[in-house]
This record gives C-alpha cells, sequence and structure tokens, in this order.
C-alpha cells in the first residue's frame, strides 16, 4: 500500500502510544519487521515544543522514513503550525490524533473528544491539509468507533476525513467511553473500509499473526496497528511477516536473541534520556520484556531498586544468560499489558 507518494513494506504498524513508542522503540519494532510506525503524539501548544518532552518526541535521528508524527490539539490554527514545524523537524507524514481517549487529553476536548464535534473535527483536518499539501506532505487520522455506543460516527467522519484530503484512516475498533475495556470489534472498521477509498487501518485487540489474518479478512483493511501486543515482544513483527509469507509460524526467539536484542534497545533508550530518565523510565520496558519469564517478577521487584544504567544493563545481561543456561528460546509470553499497566495505557493515542 502507499501513503501519499511512499510505499510501504508490510501491512504491519507500529501504534502511536505515549510513553511507550518513542524512537529507540520503534526502531526496534521497524528492525523486527514493522513495515511502518508512527510516533508518540506532540501537543499543537507552541508553548509545549521547546519541552524536554517534546524535543525528544521531535527527534527522528537515524530513523528510516517515511517518518510519521502524530500531533494532538484542538484548534485548526495551532494544529496547521504544529505540523509544519513538525515538517521542518523532518516529519514526511503528519497524523491527527482523534483516538487518544485519556481523560487528561479529552477533558480538554482533544483526541477522541473531537468526535463528538464533527463540524470542529474537519476543520482540523482541513488546516492540517493545507498546511500539508502545498510541501507534498500526506496526512493521515486516527480515530475510534465513535464518542459512546449511541454516538459511532466513524463511517461519517472517514468520508468527511477523505473529502477534506486525508490519505488513510486508522480505527481503533472501540468507543472512547469503552477506553481499552471489552473486546474491540471489527464491523465498524470494515464498515469505513466500504465507504472510503483511501487505505484503511485496523487497530485493537491484534495479538497474533492468526489475529492479524483474520482481521485483515474481516475488514478487509489495507494495515493493521499493533499497539499494546508489542510491549515487551517486538518480535511479533516479525512473527506476522513469516506467517503471511509462508503460512506457517516462526519458532519462537533464541534467548540470545533476546538478549541482544533488549540490550540494544537499552541503550538506544539511555542515549535519549540520559542517566536520570534513561534507567528510571526503562524499567517499564524491561518488566513486559521479563513478564512471564521464569523469575521475572523477582527481578521486576530488583530492577526498582537499580538507579544507573550500567548496573541495570548488566542486571539484564546477567538475568538473560542466567535464563539462557536454563531454555533454549522463548517458550511462553503473556500477550496483553499487566493489569497495573491499563491506566497508564490509557494515555496511548
Amino acid at each position: 500500500m502507499n501513503i501519499g507518494p511512499f510505499s510501504i513494506t508490510n501491512p504491519f504498524f507500529v501504534a502511536p502510544m505515549a510513553g511507550v513508542t518513542d524512537r529507540p522503540f520503534r526502531l526496534l519494532c521497524r528492525r523486527l519487521g514493522a513495515g511502518y510506525a508512527v510516533s508518540e503524539m506532540i501537543s499543537s501548544k507552541p508553548d509545549l515544543w521547546s519541552t524536554p518532552k517534546t524535543l525528544r518526541r521531535s527527534s527522528h535521528e537515524g530513523e528510516p522514513g517515511p517518518i510519521s508524527v502524530q500531533i494532538a490539539g484542538t484548534e485548526p490554527m495551532l494544529m496547521a503550525q504544529a505540523a509544519r514545524q513538525n515538517i521542518d523537524l523532518g516529519a514526511q507524514i503528519i497524523d491527527i490524533n482523534m483516538g487518544c481517549p485519556a481523560k487528561k487529553v479529552c477533558n480538554k476536548w482533544a483526541g477522541s473528544a473531537l468526535m463528538q464535534n464533527q463540524t470542529l473535527a474537519v476543520h482540523i483536518i482541513e488546516a492540517v491539509v493545507a498546511a500539508c499539501a502545498p510541501l507534498g506532505v500526506p496526512v493521515t487520522l486516527k480515530m475510534r468507533t465513535g464518542w459512546c455506543q449511541a454516538h459511532r460516527n466513524a463511517v461519517l467522519l472517514a468520508r468527511a476525513a477523505q473529502s477534506a484530503g486525508v490519505q488513510m484512516i486508522t480505527v481503533h475498533g472501540r468507543t472512547r467511553e469503552q477506553g481499552y475495556r471489552g473486546e474491540a470489534e471489527y464491523e465498524t472498521i470494515a464498515a469505513v473500509k466500504a465507504a472510503v477509498g483511501v487505505p484503511v487501518v485496523a487497530n485493537g485487540d491484534i495479538d497474533t499473526a492468526e489475529k492479524a489474518h483474520d482481521v485483515l479478512m474481516a475488514t478487509q483493511a489495507d494495515a493493521v496497528m499493533i499497539g499494546r501486543a508489542a510491549q515487551g515482544r517486538p518480535w511479533i513483527f516479525r512473527e506476522m511477516t513469516h506467517f503471511f509469507a509462508t503460512g506457517c509460524h516462526l519458532a519462537p526467539p533464541l534467548i540470545a536473541e533476546v538478549k541482544q536484542w533488549v540490550l540494544d534497545h537499552l541503550q538506544e533508550h539511555y542515549a535519549l534520556y540520559g542517566e536520570f530518565l534513561g534507567v528510571r523510565s526503562a524499567r517499564k520496558h524491561i518488566g513486559w520484556y521479563v513478564k512471564a519469564l521464569p523469575g521475572g517478577d523477582d527481578f521486576r521487584q530488583r530492577m526498582n531498586s537499580i538507579d544507573n544504567c550500567a548496573a541495570q544493563l548488566a542486571a539484564v545481561a546477567d538475568y538473560f544468560d542466567d535464563l539462557n543456561g536454563r531454555m533454549d528460546r522463548i517458550a511462553v509470553h503473556a500477550l496483553s499489558a499487566p493489569e497495573s499497566q491499563k491506566e497508564k495505557n490509557m494515555e496511548m493515542a
């Protein structure tokens, strides 16, 4: 499939998740088979553009193209300015966030709250497209099925977005009211696909190669977007590409392979965040990697007492070396985020 002038190598995409899909994680997912990745959302408020958090999110050094940056906000003019600002910083595709269910986002009428005001939503899309089109930058949209069960307007908004110039639409198969509770439904995504001519991406609860296949068949979508299932399991993308290419399951990764991927990820993570933030923000990733592995719970507890990067890296290496002495391959891995992460995941776009 194509997004504007960009050809996408495969239909397995990395979802934008605030606090998770930073540049180091996106690079690892791309290395392990993801065909496309979208950045963490960046606020359209100019007074936040120079904050350390936004500067990190705006850094695309070493990232393979096409570089897609998600922006969030409620004012058409500011969203247009944010689009141009991020293009100046290297963005090649601009994604508009109308899917985030987090209260702190929706309370400001951004994210999925915009689905309650379709007139404003369309004005935002038109303003962003007008800012991007002269620069040859495609605009995409990520949304939910609607605000609530009684107000599912994804099809109407998708048609309006296509008319305004959006070149790809991603739909998470839940309403904002659902958050991440219950099961995603795909009938609305199928209806969106039938209603528009631009590529449509299905998102929500896709955690295995078989599920990706079933969702693509059921919705006729052009791609699937993977979020929580990639946390601690970024090799899910190579599993999917192998399954779709061969019809067979890929053998679980070797412990030695996982060790190297994790160590590479951590080193990139420390380089982006520095010593103080790096060692602390890496804990969630390490926790996801070891969650279902032997001794993982005890190791996660020990991680919380380590406060420097070198010691953390050494401890992770030792853990996987010890594990390698007991098993050759990753045998099991939970597919969903741990219960303690569910509320944090509400920040995800």
